[in-house]
């Protein structure tokens, strides 16, 4: 028993040691990528030179180098998302607001009560413009934009350190599989929200922050897997197959996604640190087999997103 539990504490501190190593190789990884590039580009062209001098024929010029931006998708991400979103939030909440309150104190006086009448229907008014004008079609805006850069960090951290992706056998199944995956993803969150509303508080957090610690994982894995051409299913069994580990390895991120009050300011959070979670899972060797116990709490939704397929599309995954 003994043994047991500490295997299972042992999986679970070296993830959380993995998913931190995306900060450490960040600021060397470009380098060595286009160090590789620029090697292998120079061969190509020595080798097609030689050839062309045998067969007395002009050689052709060599492919232009693809250059990694890892590190610059990363400090694009923390100028959307902190420099621009938080802090515009910040701003506003923090330095307009107060500013007009101010200047409507100064206006009908300290002592009246017309400037609290004005203030309590002018805040809501100035707040749900803020929100529908500026907020919501920039957070729509970075969403779309984030998943780009994430995917081109993931696909630059992929070729660092596996190579080539093998994706998926055919179009059908990857269209199908990522539909299903978005579906899977979107009633776990919702299952984890209905977890935390248990009634013993200690309890429904503790579930949520574990429902949450498993999804950040899948996040951050679910690129590498891909391209290794996992599927959906395999990737769900390997996280409820070895859950100590990837609880550890979530944990950070969900603990301070958690943090902020606002669910707007935790995805700004979230999208500042993701890239840095998409290295590390890359870079990660996750540990396996120190529990014979699978924790199966993707197995609910994948009931559901298989019966909201089957009455739609037609089966697509079976577990």
């Amino acid at each position: 028993m003994a043994t047991w539990i500490r295997g299972i504490l042992n999986a679970m501190y070296q993830g959380f040691m993995d998913s931190l190593r995306g900060g450490m190789v960040l600021f060397y990884m470009d380098k060595h990528i286009n160090q590789r590039e620029s090697k292998r580009i120079s061969t190509s062209a020595e080798l097609r030179r030689r050839e062309s001098v045998a067969h007395h024929s002009p050689s052709k010029q060599s492919k232009q180098q693809r250059e990694s931006k890892i590190l610059k998708r990363m400090v694009q991400c923390c100028a959307l998302n902190g420099g621009i979103f938080w802090l515009s939030i910040l701003v506003f909440e923090y330095g307009l607001l107060p500013f007009l309150k101010y200047i409507l104190t100064i206006i009908f006086g300290h002592s009246s009560g017309v400037g609290t009448v004005v203030w309590s229907w002018m805040r809501p008014v100035l707040s749900f413009t803020f929100g529908t004008m500026w907020v919501l079609p920039l957070f729509l805006l970075s969403r779309i934009v984030n998943s780009l850069w994430f995917q081109d960090i993931a696909d630059s951290a992929y070729r660092y350190r596996q190579g080539r992706p093998f994706l998926l056998s055919s179009m059908s199944k990857l269209v199908a599989d990522t539909f299903f995956n978005v579906l899977v993803q979107a009633l776990f969150l919702g299952q984890g929200m209905l977890i935390s509303k248990v009634p013993l508080p200690p309890v429904g957090d503790i579930l949520a922050l574990l429902h949450m610690c498993l999804l950040y994982a899948l996040y951050a894995f679910e690129y590498k897997w891909f391209n290794m051409g996992w599927e959906l299913h395999r990737r769900l069994t390997f996280i409820e197959g070895n859950w100590p580990y990837f609880i550890g390895f979530g944990m950070p991120l969900a603990v301070l996604t958690q943090l902020p009050d606002s669910y707007v300011i935790s995805g700004c959070v979230f999208s500042i640190l993701f890239p840095l979670f998409i290295v590390s899972g890359n870079e990660a060797e996750p540990i396996t087999g120190v529990c014979d116990c699978p924790l199966k709490l993707f197995s609910p939704v994948i009931v559901i997103a298989n019966t909201l397929f089957n009455k739609t599309i037609g089966p697509v995954h079976r577990r």
